[in-house]
């Protein structure tokens, strides 16, 4: 037998902020969602996305797996340490 009134009351047009603009409307069981990060303003999907590397580890996977010209020598190969 089914229980009535379980579920949360469902908002087909709620509103989402994000710094007190309403940037889009979604399906919801609340009536308003406040963000801080949506694909307006988030770096990856704005490409603005920037790879902070203070350890060179990026530089060194590029050179040991031979991807692009990621400060290796022309013809120089990765080196496996056993």
């Amino acid at each position: 037998m089914a229980k009535p009134d379980i579920h949360p009351k469902w908002y087909p047009e709620a509103k989402v902020y994000c710094n007190g603009e309403v940037v889009m409307t979604v399906g919801s069981t609340k009536p308003e969602l406040h963000v801080d990060v949506w694909s307006g303003n988030h770096p990856y999907y704005t490409g603005t996305q920037k790879i902070i590397d203070t350890e060179g580890r990026v530089e060194r996977f590029m050179r040991k797996y031979g991807m692009g010209d990621a400060g290796a020598k022309k013809g120089e190969k990765g080196t496996k340490k056993k």
